[in-house]
């Protein structure tokens, strides 16, 4: 068994299908050949953020989460032993998380670990296969991605994805920012806030947006995946758009004022010591002289100094509707070849998680005999993937796991808390009739 990929998605694979006796030849070709946005060379190293999204249940988040720990996924154990406070988010200390994921694949008498750029994922070098996985990421480029166009006959289409920068705790004005998550003023909080007033926020927002940029040209909405759109592309819809999303004051009382700010900045801890923080939802393509110009503006950040600027990167992914079946097996190549994470059109470190553990899955089905457990469409992942490989989708663009994707209620529920409430109860019962179905045919 060859896999491509020890980002999140190839390591889950890897770590599962070794958990069921397969022997696995795990491929990656880092610190051989870097990219402009990883930093080292372990396995699941996490580049735009550290948080893996919401824990509450009745949230989309939440439920694959959930859906994760029932199929008994070892990266999101990884993370509950690498978590740092984030209020109802599960964020994970990220230079842990790689070394505890990497010590988990690299000590696995069933995983083979070798550091290699592949070019052909089916190149008979790699050693004979069962069947192959790519999981190669977000910045499959060069060689590999033409091989992929030949053998579709597809272009692979490009957005560009931004991650935003990290600042040092202590250069931090603490007599500025207060601590506090949003409606939780009892609390200590597990996030720092920079309060704007309206003269100090209109001032902030004409300089983002003049300020220089890496890639010069003007983004049109269909090069930028919405949920990484960079902060100043946001500001260029309207001075009040970042104050109704990134920086919006909802649920935040300044202590200083006893009111609720004009705008916010909330920034989270990177790690588990505090020592970083974490500019939560400024994704940027400023130079890196602008960045730190620029968000010095930031009430509380006037002297903040920066341990990693953002950046801008391009992200590949393949047309997953008019490529990809279901049990993630690519269409139109004669070798059992899957695609999972980030490259197969899903979008979110989680979405990765859970595409290398059904991949697995899929995969040591198809190794004993038996028919893809295809993921019910009731569960958060498996509406993902159900939209995701369906012919109809048209337009795609990589997606979260979201309500609006998911098949409809039997009942129409107005109050939206309760309706989520009840997706996420009908998905915990269709996973749980999944699971069950898995351990009668011994694949779990």
């Amino acid at each position: 068994m060859n896999i491509l990929g020890a980002g999140l998605a190839g390591s889950e694979a890897a770590l599962q299908l070794a958990q069921r006796g397969v022997r696995v030849r795990l491929y990656e070709m880092r610190p051989e050949t870097q990219t402009d946005v990883h930093r080292g060379g372990g396995c699941a190293e996490l580049v735009c953020s550290n948080s893996l999204k919401s824990t509450k249940p009745e949230s989309a988040a939440g439920m694959l989460k959930a859906e994760l720990s029932a199929l008994g996924s070892k990266l999101i154990e990884a993370a509950g032993r690498c978590r740092v406070d984030a209020g109802g988010a599960l964020a994970v200390d990220r230079d842990e998380f790689s070394a505890v994921v990497t010590a988990m694949v690299r000590e696995n008498p069933r995983i083979e670990y070798r550091v290699a750029r592949i070019d052909d994922p089916l190149d008979a070098s790699l050693g004979e296969a069962d069947a192959t996985i790519l999981a190669t990421g977000p910045l499959t480029d060069g060689a590999l991605a033409q091989w992929l166009v030949d053998k579709t006959g597809s272009q692979n289409l490009a957005f560009f994805d931004a991650a935003a920068p990290v600042v040092m705790a202590d250069s931090l004005n603490m007599d500025v920012l207060f601590r506090q998550s949003r409606y939780e003023q009892d609390a200590p909080g597990d996030y720092l806030n920079a309060p704007f007033d309206k003269e100090t926020y209109e001032a902030f927002i004409a300089e983002l947006l003049a300020a220089d940029r890496v890639i010069k040209r003007d983004f049109e909405t269909k090069d930028l995946f919405q949920a990484c759109q960079p902060i100043e592309e946001i500001a260029r819809k309207g001075i009040d758009a970042p104050r109704y999303g990134t920086c919006k004051p909802v649920g935040l009382i300044d202590p200083a004022t006893g009111h609720r700010p004009w705008a916010a900045v909330q920034l989270r801890a990177e790690n588990a010591q505090g020592t970083a923080y974490n500019l939560v939802g400024f994704q940027t393509n400023l130079t890196f002289g602008e960045q730190k110009r620029v968000f010095r503006m930031i009430p509380g950040l006037e002297n903040a100094e920066f341990a990693r600027y953002g950046v801008m990167h391009r992200n590949t992914f393949i047309q997953a509707p008019k490529l990809l079946s279901r049990d993630l097996r690519l269409r139109g190549v004669d070798a059992p070849l899957y695609v999972a994470g980030q490259l197969s059109g899903t979008e979110g470190y989680c979405e990765a998680i859970a595409s290398g553990l059904v991949c697995a899955l899929f995969v040591f089905a198809r190794l004993k005999g038996e028919q893809p457990p295809l993921l019910p469409v009731e569960t958060a992942f498996g509406a993902l993937l159900d939209y995701a490989t369906d012919p109809a989708t048209q337009g795609y663009q990589p997606m979260h796991v979201n309500f609006g994707i998911m098949k409809s209620l039997d009942e129409h529920i107005r109050n939206k808390g309760k309706r989520y409430a009840a997706y996420a109860e009908r998905g915990q019962q269709a996973m749980a009739g999944y699971v069950e179905g898995l351990r009668a045919k011994g694949l779990l």
